[in-house]
């Protein structure tokens, strides 16, 4: 007999397949290595996998932090203790533009008027922004509103001050600048003062601007600041005085607002017209067809001549010229002046004959006789 203790015994070859060896190590063997960890954090991530993180929805909760972030930033910006000031913004930018020395100030200014450069011109103009600020501030005591508006004026002088200025007559720029820049400021407030304008004419802007101070001074000194000693004081008329001390202290009035609170009548209605009354309108066209009337009779007197200059001389809303109806009938312009003199004295004769009232007629529309 053959022995059979060195056999072994024969696995099946479907039971190999189903378990591997290594699905049993997984499931037998004791947690992973330390190996095993390092592997996976240094495994390379496939880009399926980056595009799946990236495109990825971000939580609600994420979302709603950022709001509230966003939200609390813009509420920091509206308490915040100093808030911007355009003001002071300005102010910021002009300490970027350096003052000019005499001779840099002479040779841009003869660069600009000779030559018209603008970046001369520009040079100057930036370099003098600080005094329209300083005499800005001065007229704020008349204006006490923005002062940002009062310096744009200012530099409007200050860019006319520019183009008008003469380097060769020895005056410094800052000097002649600084007149413009107060009349240029001075007409601003002017306008901007009250709904209707309070001075339109030169003199009127001068007493507005003097008549404030002076009366300040003669209190100072004891005096009662009367219209007669301001008159006397200021060069002006007494009326000009007291129209400007009028406009001042007085404000506007609406025509259509009620004379007293729960009236029904405005002010308007209180108002004299300038225009004229319907009594004399009427009376004026009776007047006019009467002067009709009349002319027409006396053309049957008149030569053919006078007739002529009558119409196209005296009545014509487009007159001949002396020259024009001397030609045509033969006679110098020296002559037909005298015709037409003698004419209008006959007219003015018939009408105070035939039209008793004439006379008060011509008295009531400011014409004479033709």
């Amino acid at each position: 007999m053959k022995k059979t203790k060195n056999k072994k015994p024969v696995v099946p070859e479907k039971k190999v397949s189903k378990v591997s060896p290594k699905k049993k190590v997984s499931q037998k063997s004791d947690p992973v290595s330390p190996k095993k960890k390092v592997s996976k954090k240094t495994a390379p991530v496939s880009p399926k996998k980056k595009a799946a993180k990236k495109s990825a929805p971000v939580p609600r909760k994420k979302k709603a932090a950022k709001k509230s972030a966003s939200a609390s930033a813009s509420r920091r910006t509206d308490t915040a203790l100093v808030k911007f000031d355009p003001l002071q913004r300005y102010f910021q930018e002009l300490s970027h533009y350096e003052l000019l020395t005499k001779k840099e100030e002479k040779e841009l200014a003869v660069r600009a008027r000779e030559d018209g450069d603008r970046e001369a011109a520009l040079r100057l103009v930036t370099s003098n922004l600080r005094l329209v600020v300083k005499i800005a501030i001065d007229f704020q005591r008349l204006w006490m509103q923005n002062l940002l508006d009062l310096i744009q004026e200012g530099n409007i002088g200050l860019m006319q001050a520019v183009q008008k200025f003469d380097p060769y007559r020895g005056v410094k720029f800052s000097y002649y600048a600084s007149f413009w820049i107060k009349a240029y400021i001075l007409k601003f407030i002017m306008d901007n003062w009250r709904l209707v304008k309070i001075g339109t004419t030169q003199a009127q802007r001068k007493l507005f601007f003097r008549l404030k101070k002076e009366k300040q001074r003669l209190a100072s000194e004891g005096f009662d600041p009367k219209p007669k000693l301001l008159s006397e004081r200021l060069g002006v008329s007494e009326k000009e005085v007291t129209d400007m001390d009028q406009r001042l202290d007085r404000w506007e009035v609406s025509l259509d607002a009620p004379i007293k609170e729960g009236s029904d009548n405005e002010r308007i209605a209180f108002i004299p017209t300038q225009a004229p009354s319907a009594e004399t309108q009427v009376a004026k066209k009776e007047m006019e067809a009467i002067i009709r009337e009349k002319l027409d009779s006396l053309r049957k007197d008149l030569s053919e001549r006078e007739i002529h200059i009558l119409e196209k001389r005296i009545l014509s809303d487009t007159p001949s010229t002396l020259q024009e109806i001397g030609e045509r009938y033969g006679i110098t312009r020296e002559r037909v002046r005298q015709i037409e003199n003698s004419m209008i004295k006959k007219i003015k004769g018939h009408f105070e004959r035939e039209i008793p009232d004439f006379d008060v007629f011509i008295g009531e529309m400011g014409t004479d006789g033709t």
